[in-house]
């Protein structure tokens, strides 16, 4: 595969920013979260992965900031492409294109809700399936990250919150200076400049629509995110990645790993949701481990 930064034409039309990089037989297809994010997050991950002999390629989903965004703002559209459905068959129709065949999928919190769709509809062209940091069912995650806002904050600041949240006002100044201590606390704890801009590049029309405001109150499609039922249909070799200090439940990690016929679960010290940045040296050991084990036919669920 040619590597660089390559633009994707879908059959929809619309275009992809993809970049791969990295050479080897191994090959690692990465998931940015939001939805509504970028791939960031994956950039140094040729250079982490390079011993083993890893190509990665990661691509920017349709509507966020390298590629295409389309009028969300017709109803027509946002019908048809703010949907699950849209967004599992792009990964598909993304896995055509770049000709990709028993791969690695690897997914960041909405990207490893892809993962789970992916890999319980089209396993047969997966050699393994990454889940970082997401979770089969959300209200273990809403229970868990009320507990992480009053753990932080306290009641009296979480009634606020919650106050402002029932008004729908949550513009509000003191709001959101609440909202980037949770954030600084628990998605990420690193902080790293390398990846901020002068100018957003959350693609807010889709987050907004699947997420709502913040990671701390889920008011979008995702509110019904319910995947336990299909878990048992991921059948390969499968693992999961969690920051020990985070958004998502550890205890809901932990069922879908006996939920999951072939899944192994690793957790990050001092991780928060980004645990690929905020503890970097564990996070690859971790993966790295997993890809090994899988290459030599030594992967023990």
């Amino acid at each position: 595969m040619k590597q660089g930064s390559h633009i994707l034409t879908l059959d929809n039309g619309y275009h992809l920013w993809t970049r791969t990089v990295g050479q080897g037989d191994i090959k690692l297809l990465c998931l940015h979260g939001g939805p509504g994010g970028t791939h960031e997050y994956w950039e140094n991950f040729g250079e982490e992965l390079a011993d083993l002999g890893v190509e990665v390629t990661m691509y920017d989903q349709l509507g966020s900031f390298y590629s295409d965004q389309p009028d969300y703002g017709d109803p027509a559209i946002a019908a048809k492409y703010l949907t699950y459905d849209y967004f599992l068959e792009e990964v598909e129709e993304v896995r055509q294109k770049l000709g990709l065949d028993n791969f690695y999928l690897i997914g960041q919190s909405w990207g490893g809700a892809l993962v789970q769709m992916y890999a319980a509809k089209y396993g047969q062209h997966l050699k393994g399936a990454i889940i970082s940091s997401m979770v089969d069912e959300i209200d273990e995650y809403v229970t868990n990250v009320n507990k992480c806002r009053l753990d932080c904050l306290g009641p009296d600041k979480v009634a606020y919150m919650e106050k402002i949240e029932h008004e729908n006002r949550l513009d509000d100044p003191t709001y959101q200076s609440y909202v980037d201590i949770l954030n600084a606390e628990y998605v990420d704890r690193k902080q790293p400049e390398a990846i901020r801009h002068v100018a957003p590049t959350m693609a807010t029309a889709v987050y907004n629509v699947f997420q709502g405001d913040n990671e701390f109150v889920i008011t979008g499609k995702l509110k019904d995110w319910h995947f336990r039922d299909q878990l048992h249909k991921i059948t390969v070799p499968t693992l999961l990645t969690f920051g020990e200090h985070e958004t998502m439940p550890i205890a809901t990690a932990k069922i879908m790993q006996e939920k999951i016929p072939h899944a192994r679960l690793v957790t990050t010290p001092n991780g928060g949701h980004h645990h690929m940045i905020d503890n970097a040296p564990v996070y690859f050991a971790n993966l790295k481990q997993f890809i090994k084990d899988v290459e030599i036919n030594n992967f023990n669920d």
